[in-house]
């Protein structure tokens, strides 16, 4: 057999694995076993040979550091009570327009993203604190879940992001790079989520109704609770801008501060410190574990040449190349049917990205190429965490909001789901909203 046919059987096994809930990691695992054992003729010594350093050589990289930090602050953060500051913050100056409530949840999901970097934790913490809210001011079902199941995607989105983070490992791309280029198309995701607000509401008002308005004396405060926040975000964000910290050193000092602000102003005591370290360990597991797995599925796809063979067939094939991008943000919204942001980017980067450098896209240099790919995948891969019949997002505010059917969040997603579509669009046409940063910061 030929590597492409090898590497699709491979595929193949893997999403049949998938389809009968073999855990994401474990499957990667074997099936890149069992795929380089069957390459390396039936032979086992090969793969042991192997194992022995595939742990190490992952795990050891210095780069790595900064997922277990950037994870610790955002446990920080949720167990101290900062996103019920921020959601007041924003509450305090937007709640009283038709749909304030809603568009302050997004603000807030923006925000609590910005110290968090997790989509799922963003959904989770940010349901907790204003679905109570927008139940009390009546608002429809549809509208409540599917702003806050829609915002929560802004918790990768808006840096620091764990995937960006494991797709610079990936690729071998600059951290801070890919974190500058996620800030403009972060912003649009928060104006597009908010037009869609406005339209709704003026569209059909009982769906969201004004909240009360808050006096300035309360807006102070409500900015004195927050400014703390804010403080630690422009210090870990500018401080891997400008350059005078490394992205782990930024990590580490965001993760500190967020543990003495949420002890200080939140009122965490030690259990809470204890969940939010066994919180950070869990989930670094878990993400250890299926780039483990990823690496032993790539180990096993490159021995069969399937990327290469693949790139060249791509290169050489007749096929535009902005219809074959087209086709691989396809696949990543089939993909996100049956798997999580995080194994997406782990499974094909190392399929697409050889392809996606190969080919020619508005005449950009390599390195712009690289980041413009990071930041369009990754809002394809947001997309997943939303879209039906998966939507992890979806599930988690739909479980705490007990009250709502599963098809009303579904259905209140779709709107969000259409300015999602819209500035993908914008930004597969115009590479330049996610490089002017760039280009500004680091030239």
């Amino acid at each position: 057999m030929s590597g492409i046919t090898v590497g699709f059987l491979i595929f193949a096994v893997l999403l049949a694995l998938l389809v009968v809930r073999v855990p994401i990691g474990i499957a990667m695992f074997a099936v890149g076993a069992g795929g380089y054992v069957y390459l390396s003729g039936g032979d086992t010594l090969p793969l042991l040979n192997s194992l022995k350093n595939l742990a190490y050589a992952r795990l050891s990289n210095y780069d790595l550091i900064v997922i277990p930090l950037f994870l610790l602050m955002g446990q920080f953060a949720t167990h101290g009570g900062l996103s019920r500051a921020l959601f007041r913050f924003v509450t305090a100056f937007i709640g009283h327009y038709k749909g304030g409530v809603a568009l302050a949840s997004i603000g807030a999901c923006a925000g609590f993203g910005a110290i968090c970097g997790s989509s799922l934790a963003t959904a989770a913490t940010m349901g907790q604190v204003a679905l109570p809210e927008l139940k009390r001011y009546n608002y429809a079902g549809s509208l409540a879940t599917g702003a806050l199941a829609a915002g929560g995607t802004l918790g990768i989105m808006i840096p620091p992001s764990v995937p960006l983070v494991v797709y610079a490992i990936l690729t071998q791309e600059s951290i801070g790079k890919l974190f500058v280029a996620a800030v403009i198309p972060g912003l649009i995701a928060v104006i597009g989520y908010m037009v869609v607000i406005k339209i709704l509401v003026t569209w059909k008002p009982a769906l969201g109704p004004e909240g009360p308005r808050i006096e300035w004396p309360e807006r102070f405060k409500a900015l004195l609770e927050v400014f703390p926040v804010l403080l630690v975000f422009v210090v870990v964000i500018v401080g891997i801008y400008d350059g005078w910290a490394n992205p782990t050193e930024a990590a580490a000092i965001g993760a500190a501060a967020c543990s003495v602000l949420a002890v200080a102003t939140g009122g965490m005591r030690t259990q809470g410190i204890i969940d939010s370290a066994l919180g950070a360990a869990q989930a670094t597991a878990m993400i250890f574990l299926v780039l483990l797995g990823a690496d032993m599925l790539n180990t096993a796809l490159a021995l069969s040449q399937m990327p290469v063979e693949l790139a060249a067939w791509v290169k050489n094939s007749q096929v535009p190349p902005l219809l074959i991008m087209v086709m691989i943000l396809a696949i990543y919204v089939l993909l996100g049917c049956v798997m999580d942001s995080l194994a997406m980017i782990l499974l094909t980067i190392p399929i697409f990205y050889p392809m996606v450098m190969g080919l020619d896209f508005w005449g950009l240099n390599p390195t712009d190429k690289s980041i413009w790919f990071g930041i369009l995948a990754l809002m394809v891969v947001e997309i997943g965490l939303v879209h039906p019949p998966v939507g992890m997002n979806v599930y988690i505010i739909n479980r705490l909001a007990k009250d709502v059917p599963l098809r009303e969040t579904f259905k209140g997603v779709i709107p969000f789901l259409i300015s999602d579509f819209v500035r993908i669009v914008l930004l597969l046409l115009f590479p330049a909203i996610s490089l002017v940063l760039v280009r500004m910061f680091h030239n």
